[in-house]
């Protein structure tokens, strides 16, 4: 799969076949993020994969996370603290990379930002000085009716007029 389509189909999965994912598949999407960028190279993350069911069901105790005891995987995404000024951004980065790489496998992802860092901290015992930035769900998709896209006839999006400007906010390419 091409990246433009990987990008364009990408959606967010929340119910998941209770297939595994193969360890060749899952060793590509983790050396996506391996090999994302990072300022100053200096790859602040550490993906922690949970395949743990008892874990993914203490994870999704939360309002919006209810679907990870169906996801098989769950990566937990952390940055060094140290790299205070981009850790954030950095692991972003990579775990959006792989969220890519997972789309091209045919896997469907879902970011989890409903999450309490002391838990997931205490659940795979993470270092004080590793950040929680971010919970990354994976799995194949299970069919679902999506009334919301249903309706809409899909995902809308804002027309890029509404989100691009040019040398100054709210400045429109046809004004150059």
């Amino acid at each position: 799969m091409e990246v433009s389509e990987a990008i364009r189909v990408r959606k967010s999965v929340r119910a998941y076949d209770q297939k595994d994912i193969p360890e060749d598949v899952l060793g590509r999407i983790l050396e996506a993020g391996r090999i994302s960028p990072s300022a100053s190279n200096t790859q602040p993350w550490h993906f922690i994969v949970v395949r743990d069911a008892a874990k993914r069901k203490i994870l999704s105790r939360h309002r919006w996370t209810k679907f990870l005891t169906e996801s098989p995987v769950v990566i937990v995404g952390c940055g060094d603290k140290k790299d205070a000024d981009w850790y954030v951004i950095d692991v972003s980065i990579a775990l959006q990379t792989m969220v890519l790489a997972a789309t091209s496998e045919g896997i469907g992802t879902c970011w989890i930002g409903d999450f309490d860092e002391d838990e997931v901290r205490g659940l795979c015992k993470i270092p004080e000085d590793f950040g929680v930035v971010c919970l990354l769900a994976l799995g194949y998709p299970r069919e679902k009716l999506d009334i919301s896209r249903a309706v809409t006839g899909g995902s809308r999006r804002k027309a890029p007029s509404k989100i691009v400007s040019y040398e100054e906010f709210g400045r429109s390419g046809a004004d150059r």
